[in-house]
């Protein structure tokens, strides 16, 4: 299917939602628009912090064609299709596709577990990849599914044609260099997925990194990348630091609700979380507010 090599990085998109619960997409189009000038290589929709699991599958198309129509020339679009079927899959990534999807990126099932060890996950991403018209990603987001793919099992796939990297969101950065000593196929995009590992990640040559910070902070988080090219490794050191509590509140403490009143501070629009999901309270609000003040991004 072609070479992807993804340099840089991409924000998985959040999802704006009204007070109703329906998904804002006159927000979500802006935010592209203003993300355009900001040096990210493309956009990942449908992500985590896209608040995936809660939109039907009309909407996932309709962002997955606007977030095309609104991207800059040049910029990677990627969309999470993964689901816990293999045929399910299959569709939802064909149809992302025709949306305009250049690749897919594809969670690990796990709703069975215990079944799911490496000879299901391997045939299951083949299957996958076999049958997908774009390239496919592994989406491996251990505090989701609760599994860790193994790194035979990624070195195997590798292999495949179709299956050109993978997001890793453990951030455990002897998880990365297990990954890379497991014999990948020497094209395969290996990521990193939290802004939390960004700079240890380069480090060790890590090129891409999806990760959720770069929706409210994305000049930073492709700052530290050009600074660490540039070989200016002090001052891509010091702004990894500053911005390591903002990205510790808004994927960790207090998850997508703060992600989004983040992007509301800094010139994005977060729109509501969608239930169950609960809003901020005003003292996390503050809480958020503050921690943004301290990174001096607000």
């Amino acid at each position: 299917m072609g070479y992807f090599d993804i340099h840089g990085v991409l924000p998985p998109l959040i999802t704006p939602f009204s007070e109703s619960g329906s998904v804002d997409f006159e927000a979500f189009g802006r935010n592209i628009e203003r993300m355009n000038d900001t040096g990210l290589c493309g956009y990942l929709v449908l992500g985590s912090n896209g608040e995936t699991p809660y939109i039907d599958e009309k909407d996932k198309i309709e962002l997955v064609r606007l977030c095309a129509k609104k991207a800059a020339p040049g910029k990677l679009i990627m969309a999470g299709t993964g689901l816990e079927s293999t045929s399910s899959t299959v569709e939802l990534t064909r149809r992302a596709a025709d949306a305009g999807a250049q690749c897919a990126l594809v969670l690990t099932p796990s709703y069975y577990h215990e079944q799911m060890g490496d000879d299901a996950q391997i045939a299951y991403f083949t299957a996958v990849a076999d049958q997908s018209p774009i390239p496919i990603l592994i989406y491996n987001v251990t505090k989701f599914t609760h599994i860790n793919i193994s790194p035979a099992a990624v070195s195997r796939l590798s292999q495949h044609p179709n299956i050109i990297g993978m997001k890793d969101s453990s951030g455990n950065i002897a998880g990365l260099i297990g990954y890379m000593t497991a014999g990948l196929d020497p094209e395969f995009n290996l990521m990193v997925g939290t802004a939390s590992a960004w700079y240890p990640a380069l480090c060790i040559g890590v090129r891409g990194a999806v990760m959720a910070l770069a929706n409210c902070c994305p000049r930073e988080c492709v700052q530290v990348q050009t600074l660490y090219g540039e070989g200016k490794y002090t001052e891509a050191l010091a702004l990894y630091k500053r911005m390591f509590p903002v990205n510790a509140c808004v994927t960790g403490k207090l998850g997508v609700p703060a992600l989004k009143h983040a992007c509301d501070c800094l010139g994005f629009e977060g729109g509501h979380p969608k239930s169950p999901l609960l809003p901020l309270t005003e003292e996390q609000r503050g809480q958020v507010e503050g921690i943004l003040h301290r990174a001096q991004v607000l």
